[in-house]
């Protein structure tokens, strides 16, 4: 069975390395490279143990010899204790070179459980003056990246002397993947600026930073420069274009990106366009991409079906959600996980079936996690049941005693029915266990410039100016019709005063920035939050777009509202 499968392994390669093997042995001259050589060839035809059995037939293995051993097993622990053993040899007289330390970093990255190994490992390297060269620099950046230390890794890259593309690549992935966007869209920057040559990895590290910040001009700056850098055919970065376009809310642009490309384009990539129209709760077109796929010959996977749950479950269609999960299940043998679960019962929720959303909650075969305790909060919330939100609150903090959102999200349904009592113990328990309700914030891109609101903020530059616009769009709204939506204030506060909080609410200032800021006229007002969006800015919105007729477009961490002419896409379910 093994040799079979040694067979089949080697057969992937253009060359079997045992025939070379062979003539190697046969051979009346070898040299050490050619064992150092065929470790490797072993180890890229995954045949291990040939490997192995290589380096011990070496009379005097170098360096290289030992590196290439730890190379081909970097996704092991056994990389480590051949290093170690490197290090005991008795014969051994020579330290490693920076691509042992690559590789070892690398297998450190992969394991859990080797952290501590790999800090041994930076201080080893730092006594050898490895750390700051590139391939010890990159995978070390690359090691704290993985164990989600994104300034230690800021820290190595610079201290480097020479940073060339690899390590400002590492740099700029490492950045994006623990959400420091800003940081990473300024290293990629930084790199632009000293003509450091780009590759695929990263623009499309850049391209996700943008993404996370919806941010719109970012990534048309970024698409053009892979244009020009003939990155635009890439599978990577297009698959990067599309999620970048499709989270700023701009699906035309991601659906031209995908239309232009789709050709070299794999499942991942239609995923991704699936995923843009789903955020938007565009269920029509998520339903007809997913035909498409079908038809070209691409087999939908879980992710796929999460799109279109995603969709159904924004616009709270329950039946169809249900519908597609027993599809999933049935016609394509694949089994819904908890992320499947979740969009079903929020789509059960918003429909307003918040018992059969509970009962499916408890009857599903998975451990319910926050996740679906919060689906159930919103759902409570949404259609005003605070019996119900404060036993889904209770359940979240059983997993979460410091989830912020369980105590706010359940002291504003009470508040709006009038408990204050309960609202009072809710703050009380909040107080006692020391828990901060997280600070709204907002940002909003203007010519390319990223500019982050707090709720109240007057730190910013043209502070007047904004306050003065919000006081003009509040008396525009009011001769509309507009009223202030009070039912999520925590306090029971004079109608002054709770009217003054609610417009000082962190998307109100940078709305009312984009508009002093000189926006093109009908452009539209793209906005980022932190939270979900509150009732009253949502409402608020829908005038403002009627009164500076402009399409404002809003992502929060829900999903994303277009609001135009006083309607919002989300239907006011969210």
């Amino acid at each position: 069975m093994n040799k079979a499968l040694d067979r089949g392994n080697a057969a992937q390669t253009n060359t079997d390395p045992r025939i070379l093997h062979a003539k190697t042995l046969k051979s009346s001259y070898t040299d050490r490279s050619d064992f150092n050589n065929l470790i490797t060839l072993y180890s890229k035809s995954n045949l291990l143990s040939y490997s192995v059995r290589v380096f011990h037939q070496i009379p005097s293995p170098n360096i290289v010899s030992w590196t290439s051993l730890i190379s081909s097993h970097s996704n092991s622990h056994l990389s480590l204790r051949f290093f170690l053993s490197m290090l005991c040899h008795p014969t051994v007289s020579f330290l490693p070179n920076q691509r042992t330390f690559a590789s070892l970093f690398k297998t450190c990255a992969s394991l859990s459980y080797a952290f501590s190994f790999g800090l041994s490992l930076h201080s080893m390297s730092l006594k050898l003056s490895f750390n700051d060269k590139p391939f010890c620099g990159s995978a070390l950046l690359n090691f704290y990246s993985k164990f989600r230390l994104p300034d230690n890794a800021k820290k190595v890259f610079d201290e480097m002397l020479d940073k060339e593309e690899v390590c400002y690549s590492a740099m700029i992935v490492c950045l994006a993947q623990n959400s420091r966007c800003v940081d990473s869209l300024s290293v990629f920057a930084d790199m632009r600026r000293r003509d450091v040559v780009s590759t695929v990895h990263s623009v499309s590290g850049a391209l996700r930073s943008a993404a996370e910040l919806a941010a719109m001009e970012q990534c048309r700056i970024i698409h053009g420069h892979a244009l020009v850098a003939g990155f635009d055919r890439n599978v990577v970065v297009g698959t990067a274009l599309i999620d970048a376009y499709g989270k700023a809310g701009h699906v035309f642009d991601a659906r031209r990106v995908f239309d232009e490309n789709v050709s070299v384009l794999n499942v991942v990539a239609w995923n991704a366009m699936l995923s843009g129209y789903a955020q938007q709760g565009d269920k029509n077109s998520v339903l007809e991409l997913f035909h498409l796929l079908e038809t070209r010959g691409f087999s939908p996977d879980e992710y796929s079906f999460l799109a279109v749950l995603m969709a159904f479950s924004n616009v709270g269609l329950a039946s169809e959600s249900e519908k597609w999960i027993e599809k999933m299940r049935v016609h394509y043998g694949l089994e819904p996980g908890l992320e499947h679960y979740t969009c079903l019962i929020g789509a059960f929720g918003r429909a307003g079936r918040l018992v059969d959303a509970e009962k499916i909650a408890m009857e599903m075969p998975f451990e319910p996690d926050a996740a679906v305790w919060r689906a159930l909060l919103s759902s409570s919330a949404l259609h005003g049941a605070p019996d119900m939100a404060l036993r889904m609150a209770h359940r979240l903090l059983e997993v979460n005693r410091y989830d912020d959102s369980a105590y706010v999200i359940a002291a504003n349904v009470l508040s709006a029915s009038g408990r204050w009592d309960e609202v009072a113990d809710m703050r009380k328990m909040m107080k006692d266990r020391r828990v901060r309700k997280e600070g709204g914030r907002s940002w909003i891109e203007v010519k390319g410039e990223v500019h982050v609101f707090l709720a109240g903020d007057r730190n910013h530059y043209r502070a007047e100016e904004i306050y003065t616009k919000l006081e003009e769009l509040i008396e525009e709204c009011e001769k509309l019709g507009y009223v202030p939506i009070w039912n999520e204030m925590l306090h029971k506060v004079e109608e002054r005063e709770k009217t003054r909080a609610l417009w000082y609410h962190s998307e109100k200032l940078a709305l009312a920035f984009g508009l002093v800021s000189g926006t093109p006229p009908g452009k539209a007002l793209r906005i980022v939050k932190n939270l979900r969006i509150c009732r009253d800015c949502h409402e608020s919105f829908k005038y403002i777009s009627r009164v500076v007729e402009r399409e404002i477009i809003v992502r929060d961490v829900n999903r994303y509202h277009r609001i135009l002419n006083g309607s919002c896409t989300c239907g006011d379910i969210w």
